[in-house]
């Protein structure tokens, strides 16, 4: 199933929208979460500490649209309340796995500095994915004429990848390069967890 059709049978379905937005703020809050364990506690910029409250405030705004869908209510990030859990919570652990690996391999990182740099490129791929998921999941609420709406994330998403750039750019003069091979591992992570959504759902249609 395209991931276009995909959304539209979860919204199509009251309950698994109301999973389906459970889940994105579980993982909105585990990037929040991993956004305050890179901090450093005297190195903390400005731009991190709202990075970081943004992304705990999706998590809330998300867990709070849940209450305009006629659906049995989602109190926690327990299994039962979510969609395809295990991928779910895998994800952004995975990846953050992955990307340290890569960096102490590549660049030799290690403490402070592998912590940072990991926030850097984990945080740019996933502001990748969420400039590519947002909008088309807001395209499906409009279409279904649903009262669910994401447009204030959108925004504020692409004010982070924009952030993220500019912090990568004095990271290091080959930024890209690394931020493309996060992407690359943020890719296969999300396949398979889009295979496990789409096995979940198929199970429920």
């Amino acid at each position: 199933m395209e991931f276009n059709n995909l959304l539209s049978a979860i919204i199509g379905n009251n309950q698994l929208h109301a999973k389906w937005l459970n889940t994105l703020s579980l993982m909105e809050n585990t990037g929040a979460r991993k956004i305050s364990a890179s901090e450093d506690p005297e190195s903390v910029t400005y731009i991190i500490l709202k990075h970081a409250a943004e992304e705990h405030r999706h998590a809330f705004y998300l867990k709070k649209q849940i209450e305009k869908i006629k659906a049995d209510n989602c109190p926690t990030y327990a299994n039962d309340y979510l969609i395809a859990p295990k991928s779910s919570k895998y994800y952004l652990n995975q990846l953050d796995i992955d990307v340290c690996r890569y960096l102490k391999r590549e660049m030799d990182l290690k403490g402070k500095e592998l912590r940072f740099a990991a926030y850097l490129l984990v945080t740019y791929a996933i502001e990748v994915r969420a400039d590519e998921l947002y909008p088309v999941y807001q395209e499906e609420l409009d279409r279904m004429l649903s009262k669910v709406n994401v447009k204030s994330i959108i925004l504020e998403e692409e004010g982070h990848l924009e952030e993220m750039i500019n912090q990568l750019k004095s990271f290091s003069p080959d930024w890209k390069f690394h931020a493309d091979k996060a992407v690359e591992m943020e890719s296969r992570l999300f396949a398979q967890w889009v295979e496990q959504l789409n096995s979940e759902i198929s199970k429920v249609n």
